[in-house]
């Protein structure tokens, strides 16, 4: 799938950021790859201002690094990093969950279920950019449904950290556990179990932080 591609102009700055984003996570714009601001600036069509601010914002998330005068290019896919990161993005699901089973509709845990067929469809035919999307779906009823800003920032800041080695993850089809452990977390929501919520988030993330060793 094709990321980087014109922007409209509003946000400019956001809409950069989160196209180079999305071409580092789907491996468009490889681990160690040097990227130039005006070759990226043609291509979404914008100014080279707006791209640049993205670069500095890329830098702090850990997902380019810079050397001034040298180069800004993709970080390297380093299993520390990816660990850190799931531990970090893994503790505030954990918290996101506990907050929001007790407040979950039934829609909610509809709208769980729907998007957790769609992963387990996705991840068996290979889909890995429907399998991402669906897995945000899912986990994403119960950070809307907690209203907790600061965890919904913190998740958003480092799970593009961890995407890119859960993408490969996704694209091992039956090999996958993600799809029954979404199961189970389900069940638990559907039953207002909060404690057994959150242990199967922690499991799930957990994983997640094996995987990168």
């Amino acid at each position: 799938m094709e990321t980087i591609r014109p922007v409209r102009r509003t946000l400019l700055r956001d809409r950069a950021h989160e196209a180079i984003r999305d071409a580092i996570v789907a491996g468009e714009l490889e681990p160690g790859a040097v990227v130039r601001d005006a070759e990226l600036a043609e291509r979404l069509g914008l100014s080279r201002a707006p791209v640049r601010e993205a670069f500095s914002r890329l830098v702090d998330e850990g997902l380019l690094e810079s050397k001034p005068q040298s180069y800004t290019r993709v970080t390297p896919l380093v299993a520390a990093d990816v660990r850190d990161a799931a531990a970090v993005v893994g503790a505030m699901h954990e918290l996101v969950t506990r907050i929001a089973v007790p407040r979950l509709a039934a829609e909610d845990v509809t709208a769980m279920r729907a998007a957790n067929e769609r992963f387990a469809a996705a991840v068996g035919s290979g889909d890995v950019d429907g399998a991402v999307h669906a897995d945000d779906e899912l986990h994403d009823v119960l950070v809307r449904v907690s209203g907790n800003r600061a965890a919904a920032a913190t998740i958003a800041r480092y799970t593009p950290l961890i995407r890119r080695l859960e993408r490969r993850r996704f694209g091992e089809g039956g090999s996958c556990r993600s799809a029954g452990l979404h199961e189970r977390l389900i069940e638990a929501c559907a039953d207002g179990d909060t404690d057994r919520a959150v242990r199967v988030t922690a499991e799930i993330w957990r994983g997640l932080e094996e995987l990168a060793d």
